[in-house]
């Protein structure tokens, strides 16, 4: 894989979880200051504190995640071969 192909990958996985993770931001913050409201079966309940906890660390790992997969994506990998047109000298 190029590093035009890992920079697309990392950028596109940043917009997804970038918007995932403000959304659960939000619903988290709600439902810990006790805002937070969710509707089953008609019926709108308010969310529990825990649930706003669950929330906020799920906006952490998705957080998380676009920053280690352009860590993977993006590092020089340790003997890696230069991508030039030379032939390498032979060994001696």
């Amino acid at each position: 894989m190029n590093k035009n192909t890992s920079m697309i990958i990392t950028i596109v996985l940043a917009l997804l979880c970038s918007c995932c993770s403000l959304f659960t931001c939000i619903m988290g913050f709600g439902g810990v200051t006790g805002n937070g409201t969710y509707e089953l079966g008609g019926v709108q309940q308010p969310m529990p504190p825990t649930a706003g906890y669950a929330l906020l660390c799920l906006s952490v790992i998705f957080i998380l995640v676009p920053i280690v997969t352009g860590f993977f994506l993006l590092r020089k990998k340790p003997g890696a071969m230069p991508a030039s047109d030379e032939q390498l000298p032979p060994a001696s």
